[in-house]
C-alpha cells in the first residue's frame, strides 16, 4: 500500500495533537494536514511529524521536569493532546539509566550506561511508540488498534488497547517465540499467527488497513506518529545525565525508526536550548542474520538491499527496513558506524550484560553489547568516551535462545555431603 490519503480516511477536523502542526515528507518536503497519512501524495516518501513548538530553554525545562515521571513529561515535545496523561494509557518511559562500571570494566571503557528499557510496562521500548500512536488514533477516530509485530509491538499493542477499553488486532509470525506469544494472548485481544516473516505480514498489514477504514496500524497508517515515541528515550537519556548529550550510542536495528528518532530527539534538545550543543557519534547494532543495513554500510551504498531474516534476534528480524536509508544518513553524519554479529555472539552478549550488572536483555540487547564489544576491538568506538547502550527488552521473552547454554551448576541429593562434594563451597 504507497499512499493512504483518500476520503475513506477517518475524520480529520478538530485534531489535538499537540505542538504538531502537519505532516512532512523527508525526500521532498511537501506538507500535508495532520491525519492518517504516512506516504507523499507528490513523491511518495515518507512522512513525518512537524511541529511549531512554544516554549524553550529553561522554562521548557521547567515544564518538563514538573511533569510525571514517564514520558508525557515530554508532552509539549510530542504529537499528542496536553492533557495526555489524564487519559487511560499504560504511562510507559522513565525508565532507568544504569551506570555499568563492571561491564565498562571488563570491555576496558571508561565511563558506559545502559538504558534499560525492560522496565516498561510490556518490558521493552515499544510501549512508547505505542502510547504515542495510541494518542493520535483516538484524534483521528480510529477505533480498533491493530499492528503486524515480530513480538514486543504485539505485546505494546494488546497491552494498550486493553487499557484504553478498545479492540486489539495483531499479526505475528506462526514461529515468533512462544513467550510473546503468550504474553500478548494474555491480554485478550484478537492475535493471528501467519506462517511468514515480517515483511510477509507487513505486506499483509498495508492490505488489510486499506480495506479497514476504522483500523489504526500503528506502525502503518499512523506511523509517523507513532516513530515519535522513540524521541523519550533520546530525550530520557539527556536528561538522566543533567541535561547533556553523550558522546557515543549504541542503537539496535529493527525498523531503523529507533534510531533515527533518538537523533531526532537529540538535536531537538540542541535546537531548544535544552542540551548544549555537542558532538555526538551515533552506531547502529544488527544481527548477521538479518543485517541489511549493516550490510550498506559496510558497501558504501545509499540504498538498502533487502534480505530474508534468519536469527535468534526476532525482535530485529526485518528484512526490509522502512527507516533503514535514514538510518546510514544519521551514522554516517555523526561519524559512527553499523556491525553486525553472530546468533553465538548475541548469546555471549546476553550472558555478558546478565553477568556484570545483572541486567537480563532479549536477543536485541545481547545484540547491541555483542556489536559495543566488535567495534571497541575494531577501534572504531573510543573506549574512553562516555557511551550509552540501549537495552530495548527484556531477556523473559526470548528465554529459548540461551536454554540451551543455561541451567543449574549442579543438581543434588538434599544432603551436606553431597554439596560438600561438588566442591562448590
Amino acid at each position: 500500500m504507497t499512499s493512504v490519503i483518500s476520503s475513506a480516511s477517518p475524520t480529520t477536523s478538530s485534531v489535538d495533537l499537540g505542538p504538531a502542526v502537519a505532516l512532512s515528507c523527508r525526500e521532498c518536503g511537501n506538507r500535508v494536514a495532520l491525519g492518517p497519512f504516512y506516504a507523499c501524495t507528490e513523491c511518495f516518501g515518507p512522512l513525518e511529524v512537524a511541529y511549531e513548538f512554544t516554549s524553550t530553554g529553561q522554562a521548557l525545562r521547567e515544564q518538563i521536569e514538573a511533569g510525571p515521571q514517564n514520558i508525557w513529561r515530554y508532552a509539549p515535545l510530542l504529537p499528542v493532546p496536553a492533557d495526555i496523561a489524564g487519559t487511560p494509557n499504560i504511562n510507559p518511559g522513565g525508565t532507568k539509566l544504569v551506570r555499568a562500571d563492571n561491564l565498562a570494566r571488563e570491555l576496558g571503557m571508561k565511563t558506559l550506561w545502559v538504558k534499560d528499557d525492560s522496565g516498561n510496562p510490556t518490558h521493552s521500548f515499544k510501549d512508547r511508540v505505542v502510547a504515542v500512536a495510541l494518542a493520535a488514533a483516538r484524534q483521528l477516530g480510529f477505533k480498533v488498534l491493530a499492528c503486524p509485530s515480530t513480538g514486543n509491538l504485539a505485546n505494546a499493542v494488546a497491552a494498550a488497547a486493553a487499557r484504553a477499553g478498545i479492540r486489539s488486532v495483531v499479526f505475528v509470525p506462526s514461529n515468533l517465540e512462544q513467550q510473546k506469544i503468550l504474553t500478548t494472548a494474555a491480554y485478550g485481544g484478537t492475535l493471528v499467527a501467519v506462517d511468514g516473516n515480517y515483511d510477509d505480514i507487513n505486506r499483509l498489514a498495508g492490505e488489510i488497513a486499506g480495506e479497514q477504514e476504522d483500523w489504526a496500524f500503528v506502525n502503518v497508517n499512523v506511523r509517523p506518529y507513532y516513530a515519535e515515541g522513540s524521541k523519550t528515550l533520546g530525550y530520557e537519556v539527556a536528561e538522566q545525565l543533567g541535561w547533556r548529550l553523550p558522546e557515543q550510542v549504541v542503537i539496535p536495528i529493527a525498523s531503523g525508526a529507533q534510531l533515527v528518532k533518538i537523533d531526532k530527539g537529540f538535536s531537538e534538545l540542541v535546537a531548544l536550548g535544552l542540551v548544549e550543543d555537542a558532538s555526538y557519534k551515533v552506531f547502529g547494532a544488527q544481527a548477521t542474520g538479518c543485517n541489511p543495513v549493516s550490510a550498506a554500510f559496510k558497501d558504501g551504498r545509499d540504498f538498502i538491499q533487502p534480505v530474508r531474516p534468519d536469527t535468534i534476534a526476532k525482535s530485529l528480524a526485518i528484512g526490509n527496513p522502512a527507516d533503514g536509508p535514514y538510518v546510514l544518513d544519521v551514522v554516517k553524519r555523526t561519524g559512527g558506524a553499523i556491525e553486525d554479529v553472530t546468533d553465538e555472539e548475541v548469546i555471549e552478549g546476553i550472558k555478558l550484560l546478565a553477568r556484570t550488572e545483572g541486567i537480563f536483555a532479549e536477543t536485541a540487547g545481547g545484540v547491541t553489547v555483542a556489536v559495543l564489544r566488535k567495534l571497541l576491538a575494531s577501534g572504531q568506538l573510543d573506549p574512553n568516551a562516555e557511551t550509552v547502550i540501549f537495552n530495548t527488552g527484556d531477556g523473559l521473552k526470548t528465554l529459548d535462545a540461551i536454554a540451551h547454554v543455561v541451567g543449574p551448576t549442579a543438581t543434588i541429593p538434599p544432603t551436606l555431603a553431597a554439596f560438600d562434594a561438588t566442591g562448590l563451597a
